[in-house]
């Protein structure tokens, strides 16, 4: 099955019901195999447990036939010690079992995220592309607390539960074998209240679990930079209240649904056992007057009769706690059984150094639209989604090729790409917006796979190395800059994690920015804020050229948007360039002349393909698209770039 297929089979219908099959419930034990000698621990526990709890009952029918009527002073205080003394040993005994159980269900969480972390970190760009970030948190939190309930509560309570009841119904049937099967007679009852109720029950936690993962996703992208940014600008802060509103509603009225439906369903029970109790002491009742036993007995029996309705109305339970911890874990290993598009081979290849020499062979790459969405669709107007019928139909008419502008709506983002990058040449990409420069870029560290062809580093094609060693070897730097919100120091360091101080410095004198940084209060222990945004534009990609230079790749990829800089920080990141690409290769999206002018090769793309190469010379003799384009936006930079 395809990748595509694949992901459209991961879907989960809203509506569907969790499927407890034996595959599942071996998956779920395999979480719970490295703490088995303190599960071990925890089930002693419940067996010492359960059977201090056994003996408060004989104690007070004792109290009640003997002690008393004989009024044995001494036996009295030895009973009464006793009394005291099982509920101590219970408290310690649960205090111990907590504290296990904690244990078991703090490891489990962490397994459980680290798998599903991991598993995300090896996702290609497209993934994240088409999965909303607050669903992934929702899976990574809510769902992972949830899951590890099945583990450390649930089925320890299971456990205890039917040992308990086990235990209970021995010592019941040694007192009065015949209440002890009007006591199990209502036993159906209980099954039939968990059939009624039990199922709507698991529909409304997962439903919950739905809304949650929706509320999240709404949070994550209004609540970053970004997106209050964007809300703040628009004036569209009422509009995002109101639909945060709607969805937190839904979460409120399903967890008000799925409280009044469990609390009818333990009043429904209660009620059963209630009825039973009424049952056993009347007849209990009547056999003490016949002389069939003694009130000790009877009181004892109720004892047990209590606990023994109390572990039935709890086992009653358990099918709907743990088909809810089914749902957790079902989406939980929906992520980690999510198929990696961008495969590493077994027998990949680690290159320890390289020259340099790239190459696109026919190179063609469609990006996926429509139904692969992972995990849930993000619905947006003018979304690529809502154009898809229209590029479908798309053909090139080879003699408009020439004339632009033109629209880049198309189906192949890259359409037979075929150059080379020979070691330590400048190869400037240039064309209209949406021509298929960035595209290009991002199949270079495998970010993306071509759908078909292939890219060969130094004879080797890049599905055939490690991409650890590939991503070593390429410094990327993208048009928006991210940093994290933290640091000066740990944003450059990201690139090379043990680096000195000098290494720091020496970087930031090449692109430009260490002056900068030395007159800031803090330095390099500066916080540069959410995303980066207490720095400017232009600092924010010095930073970033610091950052790769740090990394000393043998290849360079690079935006080198300057449109939005002022002239200051302009000619200091044109400057920071000039020493950045020497004796690199390097892939440049050219904006500027003065990169275009050093270029080796030009490259000019329209509708995905490369349509012109060259010298800048040579391909202002052909008078085709890249001398439009030089006479209507590089033509206007040339005085900039030898001022």
């Amino acid at each position: 099955m395809g990748f595509r297929g694949g992901m459209r089979g991961m879907l989960s219908s809203p509506d569907e019901k969790p499927k407890i099959t034996r595959r599942l419930l071996k998956r779920v034990l395999h979480y719970a195999l490295p703490y088995r000698w303190l599960i071990a621990q925890m089930l002693l526990l419940i067996l010492v447990y359960t059977g201090t709890g056994l003996l408060t009952p004989m104690i007070l029918r004792d109290l009640i036939d003997q002690t008393l009527p004989d009024k044995n002073l001494n036996r009295l205080i030895w009973l009464a010690a006793a009394l005291l003394a099982l509920p101590v040993i219970n408290s310690v005994i649960n205090v111990i079992q907590r504290r296990l159980s904690a244990q078991v269900g703090g490891g489990v969480i962490y397994d459980l995220r680290l798998a599903l972390y991991t598993n995300l970190q090896r996702m290609s760009l497209r993934f994240f592309t088409n999965t909303k970030s607050g669903e992934l948190m929702s899976r990574l939190n809510n769902d992972v607390m949830g899951a590890q309930n099945a583990i450390s509560s649930t089925i320890v309570s299971i456990i205890t539960d039917l040992i308990q009841g086990l235990a209970v119904l021995i010592v019941m049937l040694t007192l009065e074998w015949r209440l002890t099967l009007i006591s199990v007679a209502i036993l159906p009852l209980f099954i039939l209240a968990t059939r009624i109720l039990g199922t709507h029950l698991r529909d409304l936690a997962r439903k919950q679990m739905e809304a949650n993962a929706l509320m999240n996703a709404m949070m994550s992208e209004t609540l970053n930079i970004g997106g209050a940014l964007l809300v703040k600008l628009f004036g569209r802060r009422q509009l995002e209240v109101e639909r945060f509103g709607q969805r937190a509603a839904q979460v409120r009225e399903l967890g008000v649904r799925r409280v009044a439906v469990g609390s009818i369903f333990s009043a429904i029970t209660g009620l059963i056992s209630a009825g039973g109790t009424a049952l056993i002491y009347g007849l209990g009742g009547y056999f003490v007057i016949q002389g069939a036993f003694t009130i000790g007995t009877i009181v004892a029996f109720g004892s047990y009769m209590g606990n023994l309705y109390r572990t039935l109305q709890s086992l009653a339970n358990a099918p709907v706690e743990f088909a809810t911890s089914m749902v957790s874990f079902e989406r939980v290993f929906e992520v980690i059984d999510l198929p990696v598009d961008i495969p590493e081979k077994p027998e990949a290849l680690a290159l320890e150094s390289i020259q340099g020499d790239l190459n696109f062979e026919d190179v063609s790459f469609q990006y996926e639209t429509g139904d692969e969405t992972l995990l849930s669709s993000v619905h947006r107007y003018g979304s690529i989604e809502h154009v898809t019928a229209a590029l479908s139909g798309a053909t090139v008419n080879a003699e408009d090729e020439k004339h632009t502008p033109r629209s880049q709506a198309r189906r192949l983002a890259l359409d037979h790409v075929s150059f080379r990058a020979a070691p330590g040449q400048l190869v400037a990409l240039v064309g209209p917006s949406g021509a298929g420069k960035t595209t290009l870029t991002y199949l270079i560290p495998r970010l993306y796979d071509p759908t078909s062809g292939a890219i060969s580093l130094d004879g080797h094609d890049l599905r055939d190395l490690t991409l650890e060693s590939l991503t070593a070897h390429i410094g990327m730097v993208t048009q928006e800059t991210y940093l994290f919100h933290d640091t000066i120091r740990t944003n450059l360091q990201y690139a090379k994690l043990d680096a000195a101080q000098a290494d720091l410095e020496n970087a930031c004198r090449i692109a430009n920015i260490h002056d900068f940084i030395q007159a800031l209060p803090d330095g390099y222990d500066t916080i540069v804020g959410e995303r980066g945004y207490r720095l400017s534009g232009g600092e924010k990609q010095r930073l970033a050229l610091a950052r790769v230079i740090l990394k000393n790749p043998r290849i360079l990829v690079l935006d080198e948007a300057t449109s939005s800089l002022d002239s200051e920080s302009e000619a200091l990141i044109q400057d920071a360039l000039r020493r950045v690409m020497a004796q690199r290769t390097s892939i440049v999206i050219a904006h500027r002349l003065s990169t275009i002018l050093a270029a080796d090769l030009i490259l000019v793309m329209d509708r995905g393909r490369i349509v012109e190469r060259g010298t800048h010379s040579t391909l202002l003799e052909q008078d085709g698209l890249y001398a439009t384009l030089y006479q209507t936006q590089f033509h206007r930079s040339e005085g900039a770039d030898n001022a």
